[in-house]
């Protein structure tokens, strides 16, 4: 396996400063307005979700979905579908994360495209702890999300949960999520399942900007082969590999009390960093690092200001 253990002064965090070009893989064109681009306009915004969510919580393992109302700002309304899903975090967050699932008959009607689903990430816990963990999550999202077009888009909204179970509601801020159906459609590619693919197959400019990228935010809760934590997306026209990282909670910009490093890195903290690079070449490296050097610091860090000041408290 081709991974060594860098100092942290090796890389710096204001290595992250502007778009990263991909021009192995383009974005769709022309393609009708979907229900995520239409809630996620803009940051923070404010969103009321009313659904059963006390029996969501007892019944969290499994994949059954509930009815719900997502009510946005404005006082629209959208009869929708919620279920729990995830893996770890469904297993220690207080409320799962969830995904929520819209009418394709309902999407048609409004004007929108029939891409129907979205993913909605929660705090862990519900505290001020678990916003702040959610936040600094997000902020990994959206540098990558600056760095490529090829990743998966993020927006923070403030959330209303309203349990009618109990008629009792719940305040936090909340991820909504572009689902992988959305993702693969927007990079106009075909999600690929298999283990094990080969190096060779990847486009291998984005492999490298993965790697890199989390590298500097101390994340080893990734890998290519094993499809943790990675979207693969086939391009349509070159036939190559795309690798669209997601979940970053076990990263040491995070920091949240239940990450582990991975056993493999030999690490004792995610605070430490551990360059995943398996078939991913010197020279591509070498590369995504020049290209990071070289740009613009102005975009990525007026997109974290931007998040951080003046946007958070409620209101």
């Amino acid at each position: 396996m081709n991974t060594k253990i860098f100092s942290l002064t090796h890389i710096r965090l204001s290595l992250f400063v502007l778009l990263f070009p991909l021009l192995a893989f383009g974005q769709g064109t022309g393609k009708k307005q979907t229900i995520y681009e239409a809630l996620s306009q803009k940051d923070a915004a404010k969103i009321t979700l009313e659904t059963d969510l006390t029996t969501i919580i007892e019944n969290k393992k499994a994949e059954q979905y509930y009815p719900g109302t997502l009510t946005t700002e404005d006082g629209k309304s959208y009869r929708i579908e919620v279920k729990a899903r995830g893996k770890y975090r469904r297993k220690i967050a207080e409320i799962p994360p969830l995904k929520i699932k819209f009418k394709k008959k309902l999407l048609k009607d409004e004007g929108f495209d029939t891409l129907n689903e979205i993913k909605l990430v929660l705090p862990t816990m519900d505290n001020a702890q678990g916003d702040e963990l959610l936040i600094k999550e997000y902020l990994a999202y959206k540098m990558f999300e600056h760095l490529t077009s090829a990743s998966v888009r993020a927006r923070l909204v403030r959330l209303t949960i309203r349990d009618m179970h109990v008629e009792k509601s719940r305040k936090m801020y909340a991820i909504l999520l572009e689902d992988e159906e959305e993702t693969v459609a927007r990079l106009n590619g075909q999600l690929i399942e298999q283990y094990g693919i080969s190096p060779d197959s990847l486009i291998m400019n984005q492999a490298a900007l993965v790697a890199v990228f989390e590298y500097m935010i101390g994340n080893t809760d990734w890998e290519i082969s094993m499809l943790r934590n990675v979207r693969l997306i086939k391009s349509l026209e070159s036939g190559k590999v795309l690798v669209v990282p997601y979940d970053f909670d076990f990263s040491g910009l995070v920091s949240a009390p239940y990450a582990s490093p991975s056993s493999e890195s030999g690490l004792k903290t995610v605070r430490d960093r551990f360059m995943m690079a398996n078939g991913i070449s010197t020279e591509h490296l070498k590369r995504a690092l020049q290209g990071l050097r070289s740009a613009k610091r102005t975009s990525l860090l007026s997109a974290v200001r931007n998040t951080c000041r003046g946007k958070l408290p409620w209101t």
